[in-house]
């Protein structure tokens, strides 16, 4: 009898190891469908994360350059010559590319928005001022403008500058029929004109 209840116990045990392979290999499968179809939904948000990235990085190299332009057509050439020197949108133009070159951008890819801001000219009577493209044709350079929205009666309003463009941003998304993405990218900065 004893040998009858070790036979059984042999062959149930036998029986469980079957069913733990069987088991074993049924999750193996549903493992793999769920990979299968997990894996690119992964990959795809980490390429979005990536792509977004490399945007983020972008504007804010373009944001730094027109900073860097608006800044510098603001900025007094010399308090002390005779001469007038450049105008500022012939500094700011050039604070601009060399921004951009700095970052490791392509100055010649920077074009005008497709809608410059409008401003009101600091000049009594005068017309709002447009696009200056004498010193750049590639960035919107408008001098002198009105910053403040609203002037008190009696007071004078704050002059500056503005320096706008945009520049491309070229992305790849696979698995789509146009895999070579692009969209513009704005950038813009205002800046006080100083005086000395």
């Amino acid at each position: 009898m004893p040998e009858r209840i070790s036979g059984e116990l042999l062959n149930m045990r036998t029986r469980l190891q079957h069913i733990i392979r069987g088991l074993i290999h049924e999750t193996q499968a549903a493992e793999i469908a769920e990979a299968a179809a997990v894996l690119p939904i992964m990959f795809m948000i980490l390429l979005g994360i990536f792509w977004f990235g490399q945007a983020f990085s972008l504007y804010g190299a373009i944001t730094r350059a027109a900073q860097e332009g608006a800044r510098a057509g603001a900025a007094p050439y010399c308090t002390t010559c005779s001469s007038a020197g450049p105008r500022p949108s012939q500094l700011a133009a050039t604070a601009v590319q060399n921004a951009l070159q700095a970052s490791k951008l392509d100055p010649t890819q920077a074009q005008f928005p497709t809608t410059p801001q409008s401003f009101n000219s600091c000049i009594v009577n005068g017309s709002p001022p447009g696009c200056d493209g004498s010193a750049s044709n590639k960035v919107c350079i408008q001098t002198p403008v009105q910053l403040t929205s609203t002037v008190q009666s009696g007071a004078a309003g704050v002059c500056g500058i503005s320096v706008s463009f945009q520049y491309p941003f070229n992305f790849h998304l696979p698995f789509v029929t146009q895999p070579h993405q692009q969209i513009w990218l704005q950038a813009s900065a205002r800046v006080r004109m100083e005086t000395r």
